[in-house]
């Protein structure tokens, strides 16, 4: 059996050795072979008994590549897992709103076509917050993402983009963001993600730490209502969620596409993930 993994283009200028090389080597455990292969190169991948998308880093630096990439993997048929409609949909995160219109409880999240003043003032309206944060729907790694409050300005680079505007959330900085981890809809493990001091965002590379928890009362369901709703099945998931303003857990994002799993400080999880890798890989024969 012989899979390919795919991973960041040669200049992405973040390491991706740490996530990479710990799912790797889960699955080589088992007598299987993987390989490194950068998403942006067009290698031929017509040899792999399975594709997985697990460190495609950077898609979101190279958008309109990444979704003809997609398209040309639908197209010819390639067995990928999360399929190419999947990450498709999570490429972009207006799902967001999808969610919480199908009743899944999720960070309440406003788009603006050309972010202004004006669009600030109007969400801080309908949040009923003047703390808010702002993020590109096409995003990763926390890239274009700010804590503003309302009268201040906004960046240079994001004026005029299409954002996604959200209410700050302090549950954040004071319980964490959890990371509920899922493989082929089975839970395996969950983590707690924190910001580092006067900070919210939790990402490894801008000072963030992770540890391994319990869920949240009530979190392996809602992270499973909202695979659920999400357009097809995934064999690996990682379902980030935070506490809201009324207490109720709440979606912030699915992980369906490159997200750390977190195999390194949850090494429990290692069976689960080789398990459904290699079934899908089965599956597909």
């Amino acid at each position: 059996m012989r899979l390919a993994f795919l991973t960041p283009a040669p200049d992405y200028p973040e390491p991706c050795d740490w996530a990479f090389d710990v799912e790797a080597e889960t699955v080589r455990a088992r007598g299987v072979e993987v390989d490194s292969v950068p998403w942006t190169e067009g290698r031929d991948l017509s040899g792999y008994d399975l594709i997985l998308p697990l460190v495609a880093w950077g898609y979101h630096l190279r958008y309109p590549q990444w979704l003809s990439f997609l398209d040309d993997l639908q197209a010819r048929g390639f067995p990928v897992v999360n399929p190419p409609q999947l990450l498709r949909w999570n490429s972009d995160k207006a799902y967001l709103k999808e969610l919480g219109a199908s009743g899944i409880p999720s960070v309440q999240t406003i788009e603006a076509e050309a972010l202004s003043d004006a669009d600030l003032n109007a969400a801080s309206e309908r949040l009923g917050t003047t703390e808010l944060v702002i993020k590109p729907p096409v995003s990763g790694g926390a890239f274009g993402t700010h804590r503003i409050r309302v009268g201040e300005e906004i960046p240079v680079s994001e004026q005029g983009q299409r954002m996604m505007i959200q209410p700050f959330l302090p549950s954040i900085a004071t319980e964490g963001e959890y990371a509920v981890i899922l493989f082929a809809g089975t839970y395996s493990h969950t983590v707690v993600k924190r910001p580092k001091r006067g900070d919210f965002r939790v990402q490894p590379h801008l000072g963030g730490s992770t540890e391994v928890c319990d869920p949240p009362a009530g979190g392996i369901e809602l992270a499973k209502a909202a695979l659920a709703a999400a357009p097809a099945e995934a064999t690996y998931a990682r379902v980030d969620i935070v506490r809201g303003p009324d207490e109720q857990l709440q979606i912030m994002e699915l992980e369906l596409i490159e997200p750390a799993l977190f195999l390194d400080v949850a090494p429990h999880g290692k069976d689960a993930f080789a398990d459904a890798v290699i079934a899908a890989a089965k599956s597909r024969a």
